[in-house]
């Protein structure tokens, strides 16, 4: 029996016993604005500021965002916060250098030449809902739901520009499907 749930060529069956306790901690985007970033993400896309870390010397600072609703788990006492902000899973790091600003950086999306990171995605309970809120909070969109050939997912805009997917779990297999190898 696999231990993956898929095939695909390259897949190692046999995991390291050294990667046990290995967790997929971050993301990390480079941003302009901590002020409208961290608006952007906490307001329009509900993600909460775990841990803030600032580096005088070295001049940059780092935001921890999580999505969620409890949070009852999580420490005052900063030093065991930090213990619980780089243990937990699917973090978005936003990193401010100091000497970058709105007016002055400019970061490349990925999904322009040359092509490298592409987006990154939220699940919502309801996408027509969020897309409409999306509109009247003026986030600009890549893609609308009913845009391009895969129906049913959004792309909107960060104020950085990176992409981020916009989709609803429960629809995902019906989004993909007609697109699929048979």
């Amino acid at each position: 029996m696999s231990r993956h749930f898929d095939k695909a060529e390259g897949l190692c069956e046999e995991k390291d016993s050294a990667t046990d306790g290995f967790v997929f901690n971050q993301t990390m985007l480079r941003i302009a604005d901590p002020t409208r970033s961290l608006d952007f993400y906490t307001r329009v896309m509900g993600m909460t500021l775990l841990k803030r870390l600032d580096f005088a010397e070295m001049r940059f600072s780092l935001y921890f965002l999580t999505a969620g609703e409890d949070f009852s788990d999580i420490a005052d006492e900063p030093q065991q916060r930090i213990r619980q902000t780089f243990g937990r899973p699917a973090m978005l790091e936003l990193t401010h250098n100091w000497d970058d600003t709105a007016d002055n950086a400019v970061y490349h999306n990925g999904n322009s030449e040359p092509k490298g990171f592409g987006h990154i995605g939220f699940h919502v309970p309801d996408l027509d809902a969020a897309c409409q809120r999306f509109e009247r909070l003026d986030v600009p969109f890549q893609k609308k739901p009913d845009d391009g050939a895969m129906k049913g997912i959004a792309f909107i805009k960060d104020p950085d520009g990176y992409w981020i997917e916009i989709f609803d779990a429960a629809q995902v297999s019906a989004v993909c499907e007609p697109h699929l190898k048979s």
